[in-house]
């Protein structure tokens, strides 16, 4: 069995070039040798770059597509008609819509060049999630996603449909990476099962609107250099080129550019943490656009709220104990998105 701590040890003195593309063909195979030679390959990216690329997925090009669609008619709608879903409104859960400038990633910039739709896991898609956690201060919970009326916007039922539609397509692939994650820590397959129940996945739908002519501030990027918070995030990229860039060890930035049906997926500091820094939670940016508008889709995906992140044995020796201290998953996460988020 591979010494993860002494590989990840190894591999902590090599860096990364490019960004390594897994195909998911066998990841459901009926021959667990090659599920694990899949793991195998998600491994050395988690112990290295700490993103990858995904091919031959679950998701479909058409239910992609729609939510594409339905992104760009969303953000061209009045200022009025999207701030009826604002943030501000969710009570303190982090859903609805942020204009320009709302979030900062960097502290040292002043505000990241996008607009941004959030949303979580729906009562229509997981009805038993609700009502059922305990109201704990300082925690994240399940909770109403806010969606624009009928009566301010005639699309607004198509608008909710296709994000509803995509998030469960994107819901079914993060869980189904679970297994892979879990052979590529020497644990078994099943290990994280009864973590994911009601998983705390939140879904971002970003606008990043062209700035053409105009002097592009560099402190104002389409997004500030940062790590992720989640387990991991599963991102969908439109075909904008230049646009996000992860930075390896030496502080050089290595694109990660648009590849036709394929998704991005990188570690967050939860899977960091998580794993006593076994796997990697890698700083990346998106650029300001100049010629071309911007839309992407991130899939933050994070275990069920009331999970303690408690190392694995296989992430822990004698060299390398326990690094941090134990909180549950849903009071990391609120942690971590109130230093960022701006909400008036």
């Amino acid at each position: 069995m591979t010494d993860l701590a002494t590989l990840s040890e190894s591999l902590a003195n090599s860096d990364f070039t490019s960004i390594p593309l897994i195909d998911l063909t066998d990841a459901k195979s009926s021959d667990s040798e090659r599920r694990r030679a899949v793991a195998e390959k998600i491994r050395e990216a988690c112990l290295n770059a700490g993103f990858f690329y995904v091919k031959n997925h679950s998701v479909s090009l058409d239910t992609v597509e729609e939510t594409f669609k339905q992104s760009q008619e969303f953000f061209k709608l009045p200022q009025e008609v999207k701030k009826t879903v604002d943030i501000s409104k969710s009570g303190g859960n982090f859903r609805g819509y942020m204009g320009l400038l709302t979030e900062n990633n960097d502290p040292t910039n002043k505000g990241d060049m996008h607009e941004a739709f959030n949303m979580g896991l729906d009562p229509s898609l997981d009805p038993a999630s609700f009502g059922q956690e305990e109201e704990k201060e300082g925690e994240l919970k399940h909770g109403e996603n806010l969606w624009p009326e009928k009566k301010d916007w005639d699309g607004a039922g198509a608008f909710k449909q296709a994000n509803l539609n995509y998030y469960s397509a994107v819901l079914a692939l993060g869980q189904s990476l679970f297994p892979l994650f879990a052979l590529a820590l020497n644990l078994p397959e099943t290990f994280f099962d009864d973590k994911i129940k009601h998983p705390a996945a939140i879904m971002r739908i970003l606008f990043y609107p062209a700035l053409g002519e105009r002097v592009v501030d560099e402190l104002m990027p389409g997004i500030g250099a940062h790590t992720d918070f989640e387990c991991f995030t599963i991102l969908r990229q439109d075909d904008t080129p230049a646009a996000l860039q992860v930075q390896n060890r030496k502080g050089d930035w290595i694109d990660a550019p648009y590849i036709p049906n394929t998704f991005v997926i990188n570690i967050g500091d939860q899977f960091a943490r998580w794993t006593n820094d076994i796997f990697v939670s890698t700083r990346h940016r998106v650029l300001p656009t100049l010629s071309k508008d911007r839309y992407s889709i991130p899939f933050f995906f994070g275990c069920d709220h009331d999970v303690p992140l408690i190392p694995p044995e296989t992430c822990v020796t004698d060299d390398r104990p326990a690094r941090y201290e134990v909180m549950t998953a849903g009071a990391y996460v609120h942690m971590r998105l109130s230093e960022i988020y701006t909400v008036n």
